[in-house]
């Protein structure tokens, strides 16, 4: 009696579904910007997750250049929401700069 415990893809979707889903709760109850800005970091974590999952269990269905599109996906995700970091905490340095002149 052998017992497989390696994860499939619904393992992988469980799991990304329960990161975006604490990471909408997170945006959606917090006020503050930063605790925002992290659920917003949650939800792309989780999308991120499902889009590598769907494409190392769809390797099996598709050449090699349409496995690796998921791979692509996520790190133009993760450059765009760098940028959005970026953006966002550097809006109060700039008011405050603003202000003391």
């Amino acid at each position: 009696m052998s017992l497989d415990l390696a994860p499939t893809l619904a393992h992988y979707l469980v799991v990304s579904g329960l990161v975006f889903g604490l990471g909408s709760a997170v945006a959606l109850s917090k006020r503050n910007a930063i605790a925002v800005l992290m659920g917003v970091e949650l939800m792309l974590n989780g999308v991120n997750l499902a889009l590598v999952a769907f494409s190392r269990f769809g390797a099996a269905f598709a050449d090699e250049a349409a496995a690796l599109s998921g791979h692509a996906f996520v790190v133009f995700v993760l450059t765009v929401d760098a940028n959005e970091d970026n953006e966002a905490l550097s809006q109060p340095v700039l008011v405050k700069r603003k202000s003391d002149k």
